[in-house]
């Protein structure tokens, strides 16, 4: 067993002050979801039910842009989906038979309305509409070159550089000015753009960010994952494969691969965490995935305990795993408030103590006197673990073992999910001792990488040719890091405003 698996139960003291209680960082967030429809009377209406379904890859503000075969239409705001587009005044805005929509979640600083997508622009061949998912690792320098050169951005995003490069293209067709651009980035995208004639889908050289194609009503349908494709009731068809560009038009799809093939490498955080559940993504039911990582865990970690206890929402499938694995009762010892909507401004720190209750409440009944295990997904910097194990101390647990089913987080992501930088993730600056210390348990073990793969259906991580992007495990970045290998800190801080 390695040592990120061992469970270590010694005594010992951890300095907390650098982690100060910051419970919306403790989450790796997902950057965005994006949606596309072609042909279809209700467009604009199909992508805003595409987009509620999409709403957990990005809370902070959705967009939607449609044509209606003489003009665009675009309507962006901050806030959530149901918000704003399920109020029939703004699906009147947006006629027309194709559409594409766009849900975001912001990072670091303001969320503005001009880095809100999708992002639009008028061009010499008509109207080019993009939506991204993902994050480009040669944004900053592109951006750069692009100012240089005379280049006016009216955002922040790097998505607003695909904009740039298609327009600057002397090509004669648009979709060889598309692929120009593409073959000018580097990163992680799944983009889905619209056009006076066409809908075009595309997925970066790796397939690292999730991208699928569907049919409603003989109307074809591009998605984010295929939770949005049921919401509506559409036929899934297939994957959108890694290196792809998709052309949707009057006279159906064509398929092209403007790329060198090679082995598709997709984020295998979409299946621990960011996909909806009821997702399938590349074949996988995400839910039996969640729970088969639990099922390995149990394998790894085992222990006696009285009951199995998943930290909401996200822990619930792999606890489930857990228990069916170990024989140990699985019981909601945590109630979650799906009212509480987002956090509350928390003025103090005696506030922000008991922030963590306004989402969380102990389920006494069935923790008191117990040896319990919570099963989480994740552990970032640790902070709402803390408080989370406290909470069941004061519930009345006997003991608290954590186990997490993922393998520790030691190294931050560049494309498209919102992770602190290394020196910030708990796993990266502690030991394994150090972390169960801090978090005050009285166990902690994490799923092995190996085990990962196994839950996958893999027979373990092939390190010559790995079947995943697992870089926040292993520091295997599958890709070029431009900006991170040429910028300072404070301008990487513009990655954060990406997808």
């Amino acid at each position: 067993m390695d040592a990120a698996n061992d469970v270590l139960t010694e005594s010992g003291e951890v300095e907390t002050d650098c982690f100060p209680l910051d419970l919306e960082a403790d989450r790796l967030r997902e950057e965005c979801g994006v949606f596309g429809i072609f042909g279809h009377p209700a467009a604009a209406a199909i992508t805003a039910l595409g987009l509620h379904a999409l709403q957990h890859r990005g809370q902070e503000a959705a967009g939607i842009v449609s044509f209606d075969g003489h003009r665009f239409n675009s309507e962006r705001r901050l806030g959530l989906v149901g918000e704003h587009f399920s109020k029939a005044s703004t699906i009147e805005r947006l006629p027309g038979r194709r559409a594409i929509g766009h849900v975001r979640y912001s990072t670091t600083g303001e969320t503005i309305l001009r880095n809100v997508q999708p992002l639009f622009s008028e061009i010499s061949s008509g109207g080019f509409a993009v939506a991204h998912n993902g994050n480009l690792t040669n944004g900053l320098t592109l951006r750069h070159n692009l100012v240089s050169d005379g280049a006016i951005f009216q955002s922040t995003s790097d998505t607003e550089a695909i904009l740039h490069l298609v327009s600057r293209s002397r090509r004669p067709r648009i979709i060889e000015r598309f692929i120009e651009a593409l073959r000018q980035i580097e990163g992680a995208y799944s983009l889905v753009c619209l056009t006076n004639k066409k809908l075009i889908g595309a997925r970066d050289p790796l397939g690292i960010r999730p991208l699928v194609l569907g049919e409603l009503d003989g109307c074809y349908i591009l998605a984010s994952e295929t939770c949005a494709l049921d919401i509506i009731g559409a036929r899934f068809i297939r994957d959108i494969e890694n290196g792809e560009v998709v052309v949707i038009s009057e006279s159906g799809i064509e398929s092209l691969h403007p790329f060198p093939k090679r082995p598709a490498r997709p984020c295998i955080f979409e299946y621990i965490y960011f996909a909806r559940p009821d997702s399938v993504v590349h074949g996988r039911s995400v839910y039996e995935v969640r729970k088969a990582m639990g099922k390995q865990l149990a394998r790894e970690t085992a222990l006696e305990a009285d009951v199995i206890v998943p930290v909401p929402d996200s822990g619930v499938p792999a606890a489930l795993g857990f228990s069916q694995e170990s024989g140990i009762p699985f019981e909601l010892g945590i109630i979650r408030n799906h009212y509480i909507g987002r956090t509350f401004i928390q003025p103090t720190q005696s506030i922000r103590e008991h922030g963590v209750r306004l989402k969380h409440s102990a389920n006494r009944a069935a923790v008191a006197g117990k040896r319990i295990v919570l099963i989480d997904d994740s552990i970032v910097r640790g902070t709402t673990s803390v408080k989370i194990v406290q909470m069941m101390r004061e519930a009345g647990a006997r003991e608290v073992h954590f186990r997490i089913s993922s393998p520790p987080i030691t190294h931050p992501d560049y494309y498209g999910i919102d992770t602190p930088e290394r020196d910030k993730l708990l796993a990266a600056t502690h030991s394994l001792a150090e972390m169960r210390d801090y978090i005050g348990c009285d166990s902690l073990a994490f799923l092995s990488v190996d085990g990962l793969y196994r839950a996958m259906g893999e027979p373990g991580r092939d390190a010559a040719r790995p079947q995943f992007t697992d870089h926040c495990f292993t520091g295997d970045y599958p890709t070029n890091l431009t900006d991170v290998a040429g910028e300072t800190k404070s301008q990487l801080s513009l990655l954060a405003e990406a997808g």
